[in-house]
């Protein structure tokens, strides 16, 4: 039997090669759609210095690191990899950025030792239930649990603990103080008691003015959070 489903996986292996969705080359990793080479050499690191801000944003009190895994390309393989991830439904290139982002802050002393010093909690940003309801799903959520598969100690944030209760529409082109006019007052705890005095990891896609991520974390203090950090895939 054994030696039938090797026969059997090695079929499909032909028939259905895996395929990196970055670069077009097939790759031996299962159940990835990005391929080692693509993780690991093709993107610019966003914070080789592993400094505590990787962008040129002044972080509000309460925020004590922001840290992005690589540089955002326009019209890049990066991009087009996050517009995969967010509007064609690849849920799984979520899970593999997330876990090259859990790989690239086990490389960040920083961070490692507030993990170590701290009880944590993952705060993927949250959706508006009708953007959710649209997409079926929270890209940042994936990149959550591609993160946690690296830190597997730490619990996320579920659907209903953190809400986005403001439909902001996209904030592309608008400047700093627009975009968080927009944003206040935009998300809600209902469980304070999963946050409280804990040190928060909020993970997205992209972090560009940091206007969203900010006033996440303006909230998640508000209800009894300890010190936030920000973790992003890309920085624009």
């Amino acid at each position: 039997m054994s030696t039938f489903f090797h026969i059997l996986n090695g079929f499909k292996r032909v028939v259905f090669p895996n395929v990196c969705v970055c670069c077009g080359r097939e790759h031996t990793e299962q159940e990835r759609q990005i391929c080692s080479f693509c993780l690991r050499d093709r993107f610019e690191d966003g914070n080789p210095q592993n400094v505590k801000v990787s962008s040129d944003s002044l972080l509000p009190d309460g925020i004590v690191i922001q840290h992005a895994l690589w540089q955002f390309d326009k019209g890049g393989d990066l991009q087009n990899l996050l517009h995969q991830l967010k509007y064609e439904r690849l849920t799984t290139v979520g899970r593999d950025l997330g876990r090259a982002l859990g790989r690239r802050v086990l490389k960040h002393p920083f961070i490692v030792d507030l993990f170590d010093d701290h009880q944590l909690v993952i705060v993927p940003v949250p959706l508006h239930y009708l953007k959710y309801r649209y997409r079926g799903f929270n890209q940042a959520f994936k990149l959550a649990q591609g993160f946690q598969e690296v830190w597997e100690e730490i619990p996320i944030c579920d659907i209903d603990d953190i809400v986005r209760i403001k439909n902001t529409r996209s904030q592309t082109g608008f400047s700093l103080e627009k975009r968080l006019k927009n944003l206040q007052k935009a998300f809600r705890v209902r469980n304070e008691t999963l946050i409280n005095n804990r040190l928060c990891v909020i993970i997205d896609d992209v972090f560009t003015t940091g206007a969203t991520t900010f006033e996440l974390a303006d909230t998640l203090k508000e209800a009894g959070a300890g010190p936030v950090i920000i973790l992003t895939v890309a920085q624009a």
